[in-house]
Order: C-alpha cells, then sequence, then structure tokens
C-alpha cells in the first residue's frame, strides 16, 4: 500500500473516530434526548452535521478492512471480469469458464427505471447485453430468497419454542445484509452475533445453487464456473470473499465476483449500446426448463420481506391465526418500524423493521439495557432497504431520492408470490437437499456468525 493511501485511511480513521466517540458521549448522556433529535431530523430531512455516522460511511472507509480482504475485494471488479471474458476468447477451449451471472430482484427496478420499460422487459434486455458480452446463463435469483425465507421462517419458530431456556434464542435478528453482519461482528460482539439468523443471504444460497446443484446438473466442476452476482450494494463484494464460502479443495467460491447496477449499467454505456439495439432475451432457468421466467416478488416495500413472510408463518404455526395484511406502525421515521400480532388484547408476537444507522445504534443502546420487546428484527443498514443500495441510488455522494421512489414503482408492480407455493423451490429441495429439515438442507443453507477480533485490523487509537 502506498504512502499516500495510507496517510488516506488513517485520515479516514480519525475523523470516523472522531465522529463514533461523540456519537457515543451522546448517547451515554441520553439516549432519550438523542431518540428525540434524530427523528426531528430525520422528519425534515436534515442532513446531520457530522455528529451521526451512516453505517455505508463507516464501512467504505475500509478502517477494519484487512490487507488480505483488500486484495480479494480487488478482484471483484469489472477488470476482473472483462479478464475472464477475454481469456475465453484468447485461451484453449479446454480452460474456459462458464460465465453465470445472477440478478438480485433489488437490481431490476434500476435497470428498468435506466431502460424506460417494464421490469420484464428490462430483465429480457439486460440479459440479453449480458449474453453478448460472452456470459452464457443469466438468472433472477428471487428462487434463492425463498430458501433464505424458508429457512429463517423455521429458525424463527425453532427459536421461539425454546426462549425460556435459552437467553440468545430471542430477538432473531435477520442475516441478509451484509453491512450489518460485518458491524455485528466486528463491533458489537457477543452482544448481538447469537441472535444474528442462521440462515445464508439469498446471494450466497444463490452462490450455492449455481457452484453446487446447478454445475452438477450441467456436469461442470464448481470451478469451471465462474459465478457473478449483479447486487444493488458495495457491501456484498465484502460478503462474497467470507472464508466459509470459499472451497479450499476446489479453489472456488460461491460467488467469484459482485458487481453493482451502477457499474453493470457503466459496463453498458462504455460499450455505447442502446437500450434499443440489444436483444431481448429471457433469463434461464435454474431448473434447466424452457420458456421465459416469470417475475415475482416477495412481500415487503423494496428488500426481501423477511419480517413479513416470518410474521405471518409465526402468526400461523405458533398461534394458528391467518394473517393476511400486515399494518406497520411507523415509530421514530419510515425506516423505524413496528408491527404487532394481538388476540383478546393480549400481545403475541411483536417484530419490528429497522433500517440504517443511526436507528440500528438506537436498537443497540436499547438492548444494552434490556429494553428490547421485539422477538424478531429485520435490520438492514440502508436508510430505505436494498433498493437505496449505494451501488445504485447514489448519485455523486448523495441518494438520489426521485430514482429510488421510481425503482420503489417498478418493484411494487411485480406480483407478490409465496416461497410456500413456489414448485421449483420445493422440487429443488428434495433433488438437491434430501428435503426440508434436512442434514444436508441445515449444513448447504446455514452458517454462524461470530465476533471477530479487529485488533489486527484496526489502528490501536480506534474507539467504539
Amino acid at each position: 500500500m502506498s504512502e499516500v493511501n495510507i496517510a488516506k485511511r488513517k485520515e479516514k480513521c480519525e475523523n470516523c473516530t472522531k465522529q463514533c466517540n461523540k456519537k457515543q458521549e451522546q448517547q451515554e448522556k441520553s439516549d432519550d434526548d438523542i431518540s428525540s433529535l434524530q427523528e426531528k431530523a430525520e422528519t425534515n430531512g436534515e442532513v446531520n452535521d457530522g455528529s451521526q455516522l451512516l453505517l455505508s460511511a463507516c464501512l467504505s472507509c475500509e478502517g477494519c478492512v484487512s490487507e488480505e480482504e483488500s486484495l480479494k475485494i480487488s478482484q471483484q471488479s469489472l477488470e476482473e471480469v472483462d479478464r475472464v471474458l477475454a481469456l475465453n476468447k484468447k485461451c484453449d477451449v479446454s480452460k474456459h469458464k462458464v460465465l453465470v451471472v445472477s440478478v438480485c430482484p433489488q437490481s431490476l427496478p434500476f435497470f428498468a427505471v435506466k431502460f424506460g420499460l417494464d421490469i420484464a422487459e428490462a430483465a429480457h434486455k439486460l440479459c440479453g447485453f449480458l449474453k453478448s458480452l460472452g456470459v452464457q446463463y443469466v438468472f433472477d435469483s428471487t428462487l434463492a430468497a425463498g430458501f433464505s425465507i424458508l429457512e429463517s421462517q423455521r429458525e424463527f419458530v425453532q427459536r421461539y419454542r425454546r426462549r425460556h431456556h435459552d437467553s440468545h434464542a430471542l430477538p432473531m435478528f435477520t442475516s441478509s445484509c451484509p453491512g450489518w453482519i460485518r458491524y455485528a461482528e466486528r463491533v458489537l460482539g457477543s452482544l448481538v452475533t447469537p441472535h444474528i439468523c442462521t440462515a445464508k443471504s439469498p446471494q450466497q444460497i444463490m452462490g450455492c445453487l449455481v457452484k453446487d446443484y446447478f454445475s452438477k446438473q450441467q456436469k461442470l466442476s464448481p470451478e469451471k464456473v465462474y459465478h457473478v452476482v449483479v447486487a444493488p450494494c458495495f457491501d456484498k463484494k465484502l460478503e462474497a470473499v467470507r472464508e466459509e464460502f470459499y472451497n479450499s479443495l476446489l479453489e472456488s467460491r460461491d460467488v467469484d465476483c459482485v458487481l453493482t447496477s451502477g457499474q453493470i449499467f457503466y459496463m453498458m454505456e462504455r460499450s455505447k449500446v442502446s437500450v434499443e439495439e440489444l436483444d431481448s432475451v429471457p433469463l434461464d432457468h435454474v431448473l434447466g426448463e424452457t420458456g421465459d421466467v416469470g417475475l415475482v416478488r416477495h412481500d415487503g416495500r423494496g428488500s426481501e420481506g423477511f419480517l413479513e413472510h416470518v410474521f405471518k408463518h409465526a402468526a400461523k404455526e405458533l398461534f394458528g391465526l391467518d394473517v393476511h395484511e400486515i399494518t406497520y406502525k411507523t415509530l421514530r421515521n419510515r425506516d423505524f418500524q413496528e408491527v404487532t400480532l394481538e388476540r383478546d388484547g393480549e400481545t403475541l408476537l411483536q417484530f419490528a423493521a429497522i433500517y440504517g444507522f443511526r436507528n440500528i445504534q438506537t436498537l443497540v443502546h436499547r438492548m444494552r439495557k434490556g429494553r428490547v420487546p421485539y422477538q424478531l428484527v429485520e435490520v438492514l443498514s440502508c436508510p430505505g432497504g436494498c433498493l437505496s443500495g449505494r451501488g445504485q441510488a447514489e448519485m455523486e455522494g448523495r441518494v438520489d431520492k426521485a430514482l429510488v421512489q421510481q425503482m420503489e414503482e417498478a418493484y411494487s408492480s411485480l406480483p407478490v408470490r409465496l416461497p410456500e407455493v413456489n414448485p421449483a423451490l420445493h422440487a429443488i429441495y428434495q433433488d438437491w437437499l434430501e428435503g426440508q429439515d434436512s442434514p444436508q438442507a441445515n449444513a448447504v443453507l446455514h452458517t454462524q456468525y461470530r465476533h471477530q477480533s479487529q485488533m489486527h485490523t484496526q489502528p490501536p487509537h480506534m474507539q467504539w
């Protein structure tokens, strides 16, 4: 690392240290006063003067990223994808990689808005562009999100039933957001990590689907497949390079490269191809079926809807109640909401959706004081959820609110389908994992989150 880069990192770390220390001092003085100030600022749409640090800014400073991680992340780039594509055109056929691209459902609305098309047609145009570059297969990763939702539902019911003899059972925190997971592991530690759902994120389940199930269907070894994920957020790159998602025997990662929606759009601009010139090519089926892929979404307002799905499932499984519509109660702001299940005046379940660093800080502070009434919390580091990811919603350092609103409208236009009624999902459960709740399913679809010491990556002056 050059001296200039070291100086820049040191400057960033020192600034973050000051802001984090200031934030902690404020919280220690009065949590209630800060909550009131934060709520007022967010209600008025104000940008804080710097005393409050966005989690996205915290993570992007790279102060807690090791040299080894930096090297791995550097391979999550357009240049690396260009290199693989170029090698496929030059080298011996036996050394070719089969390129597979999985597109996150929250990325498709970005392309729909940019192309001025509905999501289905935008997906076809995106697929046509990727295949024109040399990509062989393009998948929608909604299927993988369905696996993650079903596994999260099952784990929550298990945790709820053992809550009286397991102090770490509840609350359960969702695990789909890598920014939140990194913050929890590196900063919050054992206060939070035992409460994190062990179900893998949709991205990493898609990695397993491609490198294990699909590769076997195509009679390919995993190292022959180069798997690219298109995601709305940069933090997905950090998730892809986690050690538990690397097969050292085969020297293969479940996800080889993560590119943001913005990076893919840049590739299109770089190629100087217009949307009108692109062929409309249907997405591929993981099961190898022919015909168009019917795009659907899960419940939720722009993310995968873990809260809504788990809430409805738990209401039925634990209390025999059918919940068709969920009413959110806004507490502090649009990114801090709760839902409640009641019967005869008794509160049976209380869940919360908490997005953005300021709201996460409030949650953690209340947890330290033992004042968290929720059984489940859906946690996302980006204010507004996944559609607002910095890899697609941020323009010149600021979130493009008009773009986000358009993406939300496009996303909500998709029909909702519960993963429980997806025949492809259940077919793969049987063919690939020998059914739900099998030892194979538990091994493939789950992981563990634990406190990770920052001693080797974080400057000695950094305090949290």
